[in-house]
């Protein structure tokens, strides 16, 4: 059963120095038609792929607040018309702070949006502007005022830490600011490089001042105990939230669940298949105007495959992966199918196992990649 729906919004009007995401500048895009094949592009969907009712649905970007009051609204009546929806939707969507005026706000409220997720990133102005946010941190207070007063009480913020010329202290201090807002989710990444980012382009040039591994290990660290002090708990590598303010459109990827991906460039896991869509608007576009589902690449995922997402993915998670779900699942016994990977990386103290449970130590946390590449087997 699919109980999740990722939307995409490709359009932004700045392109910030580290993003990789799908995404174009705004001005002269044809957002009308794009928001238009958005909605054909769900009825098409549902009809091949029915579901009985979403659990979360989640728009991302790009910058979905980008598009003016007439077009959110236009674009929130096109998903409540075409997706089914429980009565406990989580109902989520991505903003920049300073996009979101209190019209938008209101539209979102009476839309069913009850999730706001700002990239903050940093309350430091000065690398706000480096790593090229044009929004500063009196935006950030300004905007969740805004969204309080408008009636939304779960919202979440997203920091970035290992920043270029950041410091221990610098992150210190955005921690501090952080937990004045009264929130109720935290999602905090290290950056990472991406081909195809101004920053990829200056760290090439030897250009781009990172802090380093040592430092960037020291943040994670500080990170995970400042949350635990504030009473956020640590329930996925990099997200922290109150007591039942999980994301739970996130738990679906983490929990390796079917989910649907609509918009350019968008991702989906839909009945065994793992599929992308073609990534340039236009094309996107017209693939939809022809009448067809505008899938770019569409992966059957193999059993032995299934199991290695089942592993990495959820790993992610500070539970860990279940064994008797994954027994149940795949009908195989993961301590077995796994037996060599999981002993030796139980030797390294990255991961441990009890309680029925497959999970990552405080150590195996700050190495959670080189052990997700650990059970990548085929």
């Amino acid at each position: 059963m699919i109980k999740a729906a990722y939307l995409h919004i490709p359009f932004c009007e700045h392109i910030c120095h580290y993003c990789d995401f799908n995404k174009v500048f705004l001005k002269g895009q044809p957002v009308d038609d794009y928001l238009q094949a958005l909605d054909q592009e769900m009825k098409m969907t549902l009809s091949q792929y029915p579901t009985d009712q979403l659990e979360t649905i989640f728009v991302g970007g790009g910058t979905p607040t980008s598009l003016n009051e007439q077009q959110l609204d236009r674009f929130c009546e096109s998903i409540n018309r075409n997706l089914p929806k429980s009565e406990n939707l989580e109902f989520t969507f991505e903003a920049n702070p300073g996009d979101l005026s209190t019209d938008k706000l209101q539209i979102l409220k009476d839309a069913g949006v009850n999730r706001i997720s700002l990239g903050v990133q940093t309350f430091n102005d000065e690398l706000l502007e480096k790593i090229g946010r044009v929004h500063r941190a009196k935006d950030v207070y300004q905007t969740i005022e805004r969204a309080k007063a408008i009636g939304f009480e779960n919202i979440s913020i997203d920091l970035i830490f290992s920043l270029p010329t950041q410091t221990v202290t610098d992150f210190q201090e955005s921690l501090a600011e952080a937990f004045t807002l009264d929130i109720t989710h935290y999602s905090a990444y290290s950056l990472i490089i991406e081909p195809k980012t101004v920053f990829y382009n200056l760290l090439k040039k030897g250009k781009l001042p990172t802090p380093g591994e040592d430092i960037e290990a020291q943040m994670y660290g500080m990170l995970m105990e400042e949350m635990e002090k504030h009473g956020f708990g640590q329930y996925e590598i990099s997200n922290f939230s109150k007591p039942g303010f999980e994301s739970r459109h996130n738990l679906t990827y983490w929990n390796n669940e079917y989910y649907y991906g609509f918009g350019a460039g968008a991702h989906s896991y839909v009945n065994g298949s793992r599929r992308s869509n073609s990534g340039p608007v236009k094309k996107y576009i017209d693939q939809i105007k022809c009448g067809v589902l505008p899938v770019f690449e569409d992966h059957l995922v193999t059993k032995a495959e299934q199991m290695e997402e089942e592993m990495f993915l959820g790993l992610r998670k500070t539970e860990g992966v279940s064994i008797p779900h994954f027994t149940e699942k795949f009908d195989v016994d993961p301590l077995k199918f796994f037996e060599n990977e999981i002993a030796d990386l139980v030797a390294k103290q990255w991961i441990d196992v009890k309680s029925n449970h497959i999970f990552l130590t405080k150590k195996g946390r700050f190495l959670g990649n080189e052990v997700f590449q650990s059970f990548l087997v085929g």
